[in-house]
């Protein structure tokens, strides 16, 4: 797909593309590239396995003539449509993303639809293109951070049985949130660079824009990371007293039975003249006795608020 960057993207020929009446946009599959990169005129090779790699990353290169790279989006629960990897090559005349995924051109669709502007420019045109990645981004982290709420109430209830699973998930997306972030960042300061001048000074603005906001999503996950740390210290802290309450429970019981457990073996003696072996109402006694020691203790417990 090619287009044309005007007040909003209108669909073109590849020849139109190349005319240099506008800047342009373009989404080419790497066959396609393999194809036609000599006509974009964008000097430096762009090897398929480096620039979508198993693990893909967001990063950026300076070449003589122009600036590549690739933009990774990590996967999310709530933005699942939004998710993978493509390559870019940029010049001062526009971009095309070498992508077999079609994520590209569902952004630049979202961006045809979404964005209108009175000064179009390859600039412009990029900053909306990379502003509708984290689009959704706040709304995604005030529902995890709704999540996490949650979940400190059900820590607070003593529920704590799949919370520690459900934190180490959050966790675990919030260090992937973390370093897309960050590497937008760079890449929004690699623009700003402008080290080969494909932009005008003027319009470096957007980008500053863009490198801003990303960084304060940056921060609302750090301040969600840090929550996390809190949840899982709270988590510990109840565990830690439901194991004290036990320990208090069993100790408690253990202490009961001790003087019991003293007579019991008193009495077992065999000794063949102990006192009262052969009166009538030694047994009621003793019975008696350990009641009064079970209660006895009991209460003095509950005084104490041990029980």
């Amino acid at each position: 797909m090619y287009y044309l960057i005007r007040e909003t993207l209108i669909p073109c020929t590849g020849d139109e593309v190349l005319s240099g009446t506008a800047p342009y946009a373009a989404v080419v599959t790497w066959n396609e590239w393999a194809e036609k990169k000599s006509s974009f005129n964008m000097g430096p090779e762009i090897d398929q396995d480096l620039d979508a790699p198993t693990v893909p990353i967001t990063r950026a290169f300076v070449n003589y003539d122009s600036l590549t790279g690739s933009i990774a989006i990590p996967e999310m629960s709530y933005s699942p449509e939004i998710t993978g990897c493509f390559s870019f090559a940029l010049n001062e005349k526009g971009i095309v993303f070498i992508d077999d995924t079609g994520l590209a051109e569902t952004i630049i669709g979202e961006v045809s639809n979404n964005k209108k502007t009175q000064m179009p420019s390859l600039e412009r045109f990029l900053y909306d293109f990379l502003e509708q990645i984290i689009s959704q981004d706040l709304e995604m982290l005030e529902k995890l951070e709704q999540s996490l709420d949650k979940m400190e109430d059900e820590i607070l209830s003593d529920d704590t049985s799949e919370s520690l699973s459900k934190l180490n998930t959050v966790r675990g997306m919030l260090l992937d949130l973390h370093l897309h972030y960050g590497r937008l960042i760079d890449l929004g300061q690699e623009l700003q660079e402008n080290e080969n001048g494909f932009f005008e000074d003027d319009n470096i603005r957007y980008f500053r824009l863009f490198t801003q906001r990303v960084e304060r999503l940056r921060d609302t996950v750090s301040n969600l990371r840090d929550y996390t740390v809190q949840l899982r210290e709270l988590i510990q802290t109840r565990i830690d007293e439901k194991q004290n309450r036990i320990m208090t429970l069993l100790t408690v019981i253990t202490t009961i039975f001790t003087p019991l457990t003293l007579i019991t073996g008193w009495y077992g003696m065999n000794f063949k003249y102990m006192p009262s072996l052969e009166s009538r109402i030694s047994y009621p006694i003793v019975i008696a006795v350990c009641i009064s020691i079970v209660i006895g203790c009991i209460l003095w417990f509950k005084k104490k608020k041990w029980l």
